[in-house]
């Protein structure tokens, strides 16, 4: 796998769409490709599945109330003029944190309800998601929430695929056939399941029956051990995968290469 990748990585919450996020982008960076993490996730927790400690905190970027008004040139308090499309081909180098070939950017949430940086904000971060989806070369894997409100018609069809990920419960396989038809509706042609936390093949015989056309990628075990974060940081700044991504890694690669032969 040579060229870059564009998933986003949705799914209800408590499937382990985070931990496959950082499965993902660590499957990437151990491949030797470089990575950018987008967590975009308001409930953001990819920093601690990628090892970072809560102690090393990261500001999201929805709450850099200066930074986002220096770039859109909003004044204080609700309403006013402001710049649709402010520079931000630089945040990426300025912002994310580094993970061995990983850079991480958490977006964070915009807040409604006469907040003044609503409208900046939510213009900052859409052209800073076109920047990362249109005119970057490394891979993008992006933790998003059940929904798809961070991509607009603009960015979700030129991502490569969406991933949605199922378990074995009652309510997930239903939030993927939803998500597929609001990412189709954007304009999404790959839209993929990606079973988790399966004890066994009936697990996923039986999520197949309930995703009905959304194609089942590919499917991991439960493993206690997926709780925590996937890799830590190595020797010269590199990252080493954990015990639990070890084992996993292979099933991993394969969802990547089954994306990849897809798009």
């Amino acid at each position: 796998m040579e060229s870059s990748v564009k998933v986003a990585v949705s799914g209800k919450g408590g499937v382990g769409k985070t931990t496959l996020s950082a499965m993902l982008a660590a499957a990437l960076s151990l491949d030797g490709r470089s990575v950018i993490a987008v967590d975009a996730d308001p409930d953001a927790n990819l920093a601690a599945a990628l090892g970072i400690s809560p102690d090393e905190q990261i500001t999201p970027l929805s709450e850099m109330h200066q930074f986002i008004q220096e770039r859109t040139g909003s004044q204080e308090g609700y309403g006013g003029y402001f710049k649709l499309n402010p520079r931000v081909e630089d945040i990426p180098e300025q912002f994310a944190r580094q993970i061995g070939r990983i850079r991480l950017l958490v977006l964070g949430g915009v807040k409604a309800g006469g907040e003044g940086c609503i409208c900046p904000a939510s213009a900052l971060l859409k052209a800073l998601l076109v920047h990362l989806i249109l005119g970057r070369e490394e891979c993008l894997v992006m933790d998003m929430e059940a929904g798809i409100e961070h991509l607009g018609r603009a960015t979700a069809g030129s991502m490569d695929a969406m991933l949605v990920v199922v378990d074995a419960g009652p309510w997930s396989a239903q939030t993927a056939v939803r998500v597929r038809k609001l990412a189709g509706d954007l304009g999404m042609k790959n839209i993929f399941a990606v079973g988790n936390r399966l004890s066994d093949e009936s697990d996923a015989a039986t999520i197949r029956d309930q995703l009905g056309d959304v194609p089942l990628l590919g499917q991991l075990p439960f493993d206690r051990r997926l709780t925590g974060p996937v890799v830590r940081r190595g020797a010269g700044g590199g990252i080493e995968p954990s015990d639990a991504l070890k084992d996993h890694l292979a099933a991993v690669r394969k969802i990547l290469s089954e994306v990849e032969k897809r798009i």
